[in-house]
């Protein structure tokens, strides 16, 4: 599915695991959804949230009801009842710790946040920006008062704190971020020229850390790969905690009026290849760190 702001919170990854499994037992079993919504003793349009992983209350006696009528295996009733008991344990937690910055969130970024949370491996493909787990605060802060002139100071101090606390992700054991960049990305004058030449610096300590590779795509490069796809971002994730389920790939791109969200795996696929043959032309990241060396002095 590809959406613009969607589901929120914790149990983002869980709802849409519940979901995905509802629906490949109804088809299965030959239901509609209007069918299954009386089976479960809820609205259809209730049931067809719960199959899209949107936020609404499902409880195991209804499961158990739908899971009867789909002759689930033991197996496949114990899994819905898995992902049922991860979703509530994830609520009952009070959602993920961004909640703290809710009056710096823009519409929808939330579920971004937890998309970003929840995964171990983050592949940013970057055209114009330098992605937001790199940024300075200074960086940050003139792509802020550029995009949002008519923010107050305190919205946008707001706003630089939530991107700074999300970098705490760069030390979070067993999680990887790959960014590929172009090198239009370093040349830009964001704020001015020591902004960029701190973020600079800043990308290369970063580039030590183990859990981060960056790679560019030096402008002397011919051919134009991943200028037609535009910039986007590939999520994958770590089994889930209870049920053990592989959840699939998230791909993201940013829009001026909207952002959307990719789900459908023959469309998440495409990214994923795309990534692939923008690692086959960009340079290694030890000639990267050449690159942005030579830039910083520049």
């Amino acid at each position: 599915m590809a959406k613009g702001s969607s589901r929120t919170n914790a149990s983002t990854l869980p709802r849409r695991a519940l979901g995905r499994q509802l629906r490949k037992l109804r088809e299965r079993a030959g239901y509609t959804q209007s069918a299954a919504s009386r089976i479960a003793e809820i609205s259809p349009q209730s049931y067809g949230r719960i199959e899209d992983g949107w936020q609404t209350k499902v409880t195991d006696l209804g499961l158990n009801a739908l899971a009867n009528a789909y002759e689930a295996t033991d197996e496949e009733r114990r899994l819905l009842l898995d992902l049922a008991r991860e979703i509530r344990e994830a609520t009952a937690s009070g959602g993920g710790w961004w909640r703290a910055y809710a009056d710096a969130l823009v519409l929808g970024f939330d579920h971004y946040l937890a998309l970003e949370e929840a995964a171990n491996w983050v592949t940013s493909w970057q055209t114009t920006v330098v992605p937001a787990l790199l940024q300075t605060r200074e960086y940050r802060q003139a792509l802020t008062w550029a995009n949002n002139p008519d923010w107050s100071p305190e919205k946008v101090e707001r706003t630089l704190d939530l991107g700074q606390r999300r970098q705490a992700l760069l030390e979070r054991p067993g999680f990887r971020f790959e960014a590929l960049l172009t090198e239009a990305v370093l040349r830009y004058t964001v704020g001015s020229s020591s902004v960029m030449a701190d973020q600079v610096e800043h990308m290369l300590s970063r580039s030590d850390a183990p859990s981060v590779e960056i790679r560019i795509i030096p402008n002397t490069e011919t051919r134009p790969v991943g200028l037609i796809s535009r910039s986007f971002v590939l999520f994958s994730f770590p089994p889930l905690h209870a049920s053990k389920l592989q959840e699939p790939p998230v791909a993201f791109m940013e829009g001026f009026t909207g952002d959307l969200y990719i789900e459908r795996d023959t469309e998440v696929s495409k990214y994923a290849r795309e990534a692939e043959r923008i690692r086959q032309v960009a340079l290694s990241p030890s000639a990267s760190r050449d690159l942005m060396l030579r830039i910083s002095k520049e």
